[in-house]
């Protein structure tokens, strides 16, 4: 089992967004983080299963992501 990082991002209109930067081409919108994060992990599992039917190899996760308080 891979786990890839995922990076969410609220639009200005409410609603989110999504993409996994190891897997290029993969992101996802909806209108709640919950109806995100569902389709992201569909995304993932079809996108992978893609890349494997077409005898394309699988990226490595290599992503990470790290949160950084600074004072404003």
């Amino acid at each position: 089992m891979k786990s890839y990082t995922v990076i969410y991002e609220q639009g200005r209109d409410g609603g989110f967004g999504a993409y996994v930067p190891d897997l290029p081409g993969l992101g996802v919108v909806g209108n709640t983080r919950e109806e995100v994060h569902r389709l992201v992990v569909e995304g993932i599992a079809i996108h992978i299963a893609g890349l494997i039917e077409d005898g394309l190899p699988v990226p490595e996760p290599s992503s990470f992501a790290e949160l950084i308080s600074v004072c404003a």
